[in-house]
């Protein structure tokens, strides 16, 4: 088969490997019949994710048909639709009981999938633990509606959930980018009193200000002085900084009011730095980490209800023979690309 290979720092490769097959009883195979790319893949193709894998199949946003199952799962059959979770967790340890699923005290737990073993920007992958990882996918739901399920959608719910929002809060997002919208929408799900998104691009902003009107929308040079005006009590009550700079990261606490909460989602690429003399008296909460990923099936039953949909995020679709071209796109926001489809090869690759 075909599978996108991480080579060595700055060097990805479409190479052919043998299809997986089962390695423990609670496996599942799974033929791919969509994927995505992230900015995570480039966060391992630059070489900052030190935990990643030379030789391993990149992608972690998939959904698939199950070809195959360990005798140990249950949840899910051969031939089921199934969106796959970005992490591999055992369900069983003191973090999974807790809900701390990217803290699974398994040697694959947490991000495993596209870091530390085969993902799946190939046409088949070996989901660990399957009946924590997969979630099939509820008819009449289709596979670009539940493409973002498992990763970056997963991500927005979690944000919105940890952030604690209230139906009178203020609530700020920095960064439009496809995590960002998605935080967008799972928030839009509490009702907040006022939404904010900073966004410097010129076309995700339009993009929020199109499909979310709602949405105040403000750039990063005027970000400070539009929340504090359209705020109560001198900033923002949450605030969610999901674009991933120095300067996002220092907005994000500057802009809000004391005793707020600040949820990082964003990765980075270096150390953020908290200036604690400059911020003494806000009193702030930070959350911050990776995404506890346990809220698919919730998820897919808000989209089968018609209550999230991400499919205007898909600007541009590549079978995986081309996906050196859509990283490219992706990696360089051409073409007002927001998120890629990754489609099946064609068959001349197979010939």
């Amino acid at each position: 088969m075909l599978a996108y290979t991480y080579v060595d720092k700055g060097h990805f490769e479409l190479r052919h490997k043998d299809v997986p097959s089962l390695q423990d009883d609670g496996d599942a195979i799974v033929k791919v019949t969509l994927g995505s790319i992230c900015t995570s893949d480039l966060h391992i193709m630059h070489g900052s994710v030190p935990r990643a894998v030379p030789g391993i199949t990149v992608g972690h946003e998939m959904v698939g048909i199950v070809t195959q199952t360990g005798p140990d799962v249950h949840k899910v059959k051969p031939g089921d639709r199934v969106a796959v979770n970005v992490e591999t967790f055992c369900g069983k340890c003191f973090f999974c009981r807790h809900g701390y699923v990217n803290n699974c005290t398994d040697p694959n737990g947490g991000w495993a999938l596209g870091c530390r073993i085969d993902g799946g920007q190939a046409e088949y992958v070996r989901v660990p633990y399957a009946d924590q990882g997969l979630s099939v996918i509820p008819d009449g739901v289709s596979d670009e509606q539940a493409l973002f399920t498992g990763d970056i959608l997963a991500t927005g719910y979690w944000a919105a959930r940890i952030s604690e929002i209230k139906e009178d809060d203020t609530v700020l997002i920095i960064g439009a980018g496809p995590t960002g919208i998605c935080s967008l929408l799972c928030t839009m799900l509490r009702h907040p009193g006022k939404i904010i998104v900073c966004e410097k691009d010129r076309a995700r902003a339009d993009f929020v200000r199109t499909h979310y009107p709602s949405v105040l929308v403000t750039g990063p040079e005027n970000c400070r002085e539009f929340t504090m005006t359209n705020s109560a009590h001198g900033g923002a009550d949450v605030v969610m900084e999901v674009a991933g700079s120095d300067e996002t990261f220092r907005l994000a606490w500057e802009c809000a009011r004391p005793n707020a909460i600040v949820t990082i989602v964003a990765m980075y690429d270096r150390p953020q730095i908290l200036p604690l003399p400059d911020m003494y008296g806000k009193n702030l909460i930070f959350k911050t980490g990776g995404v506890d990923g346990c809220d698919c099936d919730e998820i897919l039953r808000l989209i089968s209800q018609g209550l999230l949909d991400t499919t205007p995020l898909i600007t541009h679709r590549f079978p995986l023979n081309q996906i050196d071209t859509a990283y490219r796109i992706f990696e360089n926001r051409e073409d007002g690309v927001i998120k890629i489809a990754v489609t099946p090869p064609e068959k001349r690759s197979q010939e």
